[in-house]
């Protein structure tokens, strides 16, 4: 078995302080087997990850800003530009081989998570839906995204959704091992969501960003 981070982004994304060679002495530290890297509308970050070569799988992927709302594609080859509808977006991910999931649905406090019409309108596309993300805020109801998930039968991700080091590995999913997206896709169906919240300093970074509406 392997803990896999779901969710982390990197100096590649604008509002992170996470280097590459950080993340990957960071994901050893906590004993990490895979990380998925996703830095927002752009697939670089997780390329360089890849490149270094760690000692631990790097799902190369991207968190893809669409007019209604975020999603991370998983196992892509490049960058997908951002700005197409979920539709096209979740089509431009599988044309790539990767996974379409879904970060943080139904969370209230980000412009840029998706809500219920869309979701739905949506659910059919989806590969993975994240039911655990640290850096969700408190003041809602935090079962959503998985009574979604177990109402159209979809495996469940976790991630920390890191901006800083110390966040890393703060949710993951425990699963087993695999060597292509096909044996992820089956490995996570059967994993063990563990999770953890991040600082209340993130969390009201978080509440700030929302006002502003940023991530």
């Amino acid at each position: 078995m392997i803990k896999i981070d779901l969710h982390i982004h990197t100096t590649y994304s604008n509002d992170s302080e996470i280097s590459p060679a950080q993340l990957i002495a960071r994901a050893q530290e906590v004993g990490l087997g895979a990380v998925a890297v996703v830095d927002h509308n752009t697939a670089e970050g997780s390329l360089k990850v890849a490149s270094m070569s760690p000692p631990f799988k790097v799902i190369t992927g991207e968190e893809i800003l669409t007019p209604e709302g975020e999603i991370i594609g998983l196992f892509l080859k490049e960058t997908i530009t951002p700005g197409a509808s979920p539709e096209e977006t979740i089509r431009l991910i599988h044309a790539q081989g990767g996974l379409a999931c879904v970060p943080h649905p139904f969370d209230r406090y980000r412009s840029s998570a998706m809500q219920r019409i869309t979701l739905e309108r949506i659910a059919h596309l989806l590969d993975i839906v994240e039911v655990a993300n640290s850096r969700t805020l408190p003041f809602q109801d935090l079962s959503r995204p998985e009574q979604f998930a177990t109402k159209h039968t979809k495996p469940m991700g976790a991630g920390s959704d890191a901006h800083n080091p110390a966040e890393v590995g703060l949710a993951y999913v425990e699963t087993a091992d695999f060597d292509n997206s096909e044996e992820f896709l089956k490995a996570l169906s059967q994993g063990h969501i563990h999770y953890y919240k991040a600082s209340t300093g993130a969390m009201a970074g978080r509440m700030a960003r929302k006002l502003i509406g940023k991530h």
